[in-house]
């Protein structure tokens, strides 16, 4: 049998439904697959074989018994360390909480347990969820990183580790790093799954983000946590789409491997059959990136306040400055900030026009190489802030041969 961890969320979860195979053999596959690689790859902040087995074995025998809890019943899901979990570990990527063990679980996890999916492990995140570098490497070479602040989600999903893991997004922390390892990353419209439990960086911007290896993954992620039938079989097209593609106004940052990408992109959609046209944004749009890191940075102030007042050496001192700015931020200009998203958000409708959807950059280019950073969230900034759903998709190859992702904008 060809190894299981290597099956998509769905084609797992339907062979599983099928009595074909079991979770527990699913599971102890990607057991194996991480005990082969994270030494190198170090995507896992946490894991207990024993437990995740456990899950699994209780899951199998239910479907002895009668039907599956949910679409996904049995499969594995990695979890960002920004997320609560009550038989586990919650750590935030930060010294300050090391040994931290909640009561509870985030509200996603505990709809994911409810529904019948295994929780393998806590994934490393960035500290706080934030900029600063964690130790885990792109699978794909291990000399670039992997994005962030989700960086272990990313890699682990990547690297056949475990099919599907959710993570978080307030600037590109979702869309940046699953272009960098090549898979499918889904940042929903903001507040459609529960925060409930998630250590919180920007409480107007937080998304919680979902990554696997398909996008029928990420829907069925997404239709379970919210009782959407429509996300979890995706219905067929019954028209061509009309797909706008946009250059922001710092597509200038983006390198030559991005800009093919999204040229060959509109060729093969054009070729496929689907309207494809340019939008260009307005002027009143130009804002947006600075006010979404004024707004961005105020509310990781008031956010982190606690641990910045009372614990500011287990801090990482860049982290520990921009906490800091946060702070010379007036509540003026917030609320001016906040002022400009609203008005974007309302124009957005007109921009787009007849368009089903945006075609946008996930990134300025493929992984940069070294692990001093994650990369640049330049140009995931905007769709963060003006509230859109995006999926990016593997599309091209950067000039190291690591993907290069493309992000589809929706309303």
């Amino acid at each position: 049998m060809p190894e299981l961890n290597r099956l998509t969320a769905t084609e797992a979860a339907k062979k599983i439904a099928e009595r074909r195979i079991s979770a527990e053999a699913l599971v102890a596959d990607c057991l194996a697959r991480v005990a082969e690689r994270d030494r190198d790859v170090q995507a896992w902040e946490f894991l207990d074989r024993e437990m995740a087995l456990a899950q699994a074995r209780l899951l199998d025998r239910e479907l002895e018994k009668g039907p599956a809890r949910g679409p996904l019943h049995g499969v594995p899901l990695g979890v960002k360390d920004i997320f609560d979990t009550f038989d586990m570990p919650s750590e935030y990527g930060s010294p300050i909480y090391r040994g931290n063990r909640p009561r509870n679980d985030a509200g996603t996890v505990a709809r994911a347990r409810h529904v019948g999916m295994v929780i393998l492990g806590k994934t490393v995140t960035c500290e706080l969820a934030t900029h600063v570098p964690s130790r885990t490497r792109n699978p794909l070479n291990l000399e670039h990183t992997p994005g962030g602040s989700s960086s272990g989600s990313a890699a682990a999903v990547a690297d056949f580790m475990v099919p599907l893991a959710i993570g978080t997004q307030t600037v590109g922390s979702t869309i940046r790093p699953a272009s960098y390892c090549g898979i499918v990353g889904y940042k929903p419209t903001f507040n459609l799954l529960s925060r409930s439990g998630c250590k919180c960086e920007a409480d107007s911007l937080d998304t919680v983000g979902v990554m696997a290896r398909s996008v029928p993954d990420v829907a069925a992620y997404a239709g379970t946590q919210v009782n959407d039938a429509r996300l979890i079989n995706l219905p067929a097209l019954e028209r061509a789409p009309m797909i706008g593609i946009c250059r922001p106004f710092d597509f200038g940052l983006a390198q030559a491997e991005t800009a093919e990408a999204l040229e060959r992109a509109a060729r093969a959609l054009a070729a496929s059959g689907a309207r494809v046209v340019e939008i260009s944004l307005p002027n009143a749009f130009r804002p947006l990136r600075e006010a979404h890191q004024t707004v961005s940075t105020f509310e990781m102030w008031r956010s982190y306040g606690d641990e910045f007042y009372r614990d500011a050496e287990g801090i990482f001192p860049s982290l520990r400055e921009r906490i800091a700015e946060g702070g010379r931020i007036t509540g003026e200009a917030y609320a001016k900030a906040q002022q400009i998203g609203r008005e974007c958000r309302a124009m957005l409708p007109d921009v787009m026009g007849e368009c089903d959807v945006l075609l946008a950059p996930s990134a300025p280019g493929e992984a940069p190489k070294g692990l001093a950073s994650t990369g640049s969230p330049v140009l995931t900034q905007i769709w963060t802030f003006l509230w859109v759903p995006a999926v990016t998709v593997p599309a091209h190859k950067g000039p190291n041969g690591l993907p290069v992702g493309l992000q589809v904008c929706g309303r």
